[in-house]
C-alpha cells in the first residue's frame, strides 16, 4: 500500500480542481468537514474504548481475504477493535454522506463489531431509515448485536452467514438501496460480484462507498472495474475509501482528492 499511497499523493487535488458544483459542494461541505463534536457520537466513542480493552476471545469465521495484522482463528475482541475496525473519522464521513443524501435504506457489507455500522444507523434515525448489515462470522455478529442493543439502535438488521449466499437473497427483498458501504471481502471477484448484485437496486441518487480500494492489487483492479462501469457517472478516490455516484446529469469523471 505504500507505493499506492505515494501515487495517490502525487495525484490528489483539493477543491480548487473541482468545476462541478455538485462535487465542489460535496467535497467542501461533506468530505473536508468534520463533525466529531456531535453529542450522539460520544456513546460510540466510549464503546470503542471499551471494546479495545476487551480480552474475551472469539472464534473467527472468515470468508474474505483475511487480516494483514492478525490472521489467527481465535482473536480477542480488543484485537479486532484495534486492528479490524475503521477509524472513527471514516464512520463520521459515512454519517455525513448518509445525512447529506437523506438515505433511508442503507446496506453495510461487513459488520465486524458493529462500530462503523453504528454511525450508519445513527445517521438514518433522523429519516426513520434502516440499516441492513451483513456479517459472515456468527460470534462477531453476536458481539455486534450486543453493541447495537447497548447503543439503543433498533433500526439495524444483522444478516449472518456467507455473504455470497445471503446477499442475493436479501437484495431480492429490497425495493431500492440509497446507500451501500462495501467492506466485506477484499478480493477482486467477490467485490465486483457484490457491486453488481447491489447495482440492480440503485437509483439516480444512490451512493456506494468502497473500503480499502488500494489495499491490494486485487482491490485496485476491482476499483478500476467499478470506475469504468457504464452505470457509474462519478467516482472519488480518497485513497482509504472510494465514493461512487450514478447521477445521470453528471458527466463521467473520476477524481482523486485529498482526505
Amino acid at each position: 500500500m505504500l507505493l499506492a499511497y505515494f501515487r495517490y499523493l502525487s495525484r490528489a487535488r483539493d477543491e480548487h480542481s473541482l468545476h462541478s458544483p455538485f462535487l465542489f459542494s460535496l467535497y467542501t461541505r461533506i468530505v473536508r468537514t468534520d463533525n466529531r463534536r456531535e453529542p450522539f457520537f460520544a456513546p460510540i466513542r466510549a464503546l470503542r474504548k471499551t471494546m479495545r480493552r476487551n480480552r474475551e476471545r472469539i472464534v473467527i469465521t472468515d470468508f474474505g481475504a483475511g487480516s494483514k495484522v492478525n490472521a489467527a482463528r481465535q482473536r480477542t475482541i480488543g484485537d479486532i477493535a484495534r486492528n479490524s475496525q475503521k477509524p472513527s473519522r471514516f464512520g463520521r464521513l459515512l454519517f455525513r454522506l448518509i445525512r447529506h443524501f437523506h438515505a433511508k435504506t442503507v446496506v453495510d457489507l461487513g459488520t465486524s463489531l458493529g462500530l462503523t455500522t453504528a454511525y450508519l444507523a445513527e445517521a438514518t434515525r433522523e429519516y426513520q431509515g434502516r440499516v441492513v448489515t451483513f456479517e459472515g462470522c456468527p460470534e462477531t455478529a453476536a458481539v455486534a448485536r450486543q453493541n447495537f442493543e447497548y447503543l439503543g439502535l433498533q433500526n439495524v438488521t444483522i444478516v449472518v452467514g456467507n455473504i455470497n449466499e445471503t446477499l442475493p437473497q436479501t437484495m431480492a427483498a429490497l425495493d431500492v438501496i440509497d446507500f451501500a458501504f462495501f467492506d466485506a471481502n477484499h478480493r477482486y471477484e467477490p467485490t465486483v460480484r457484490y457491486f453488481e448484485t447491489c447495482l440492480a437496486k440503485k437509483h439516480n441518487d444512490t451512493v456506494f462507498v468502497f473500503d480499502d480500494i488500494h489495499w491490494s492489487d486485487e482491490m485496485e483492479q476491482a476499483w478500476a472495474y467499478i470506475r469504468n462501469h457504464p452505470s457509474v457517472s462519478v467516482t472519488v478516490d480518497l485513497f482509504w475509501v472510494g465514493l461512487v455516484f450514478f447521477r445521470h446529469e453528471q458527466p463521467k469523471q473520476d477524481f482523486v482528492l485529498q482526505f
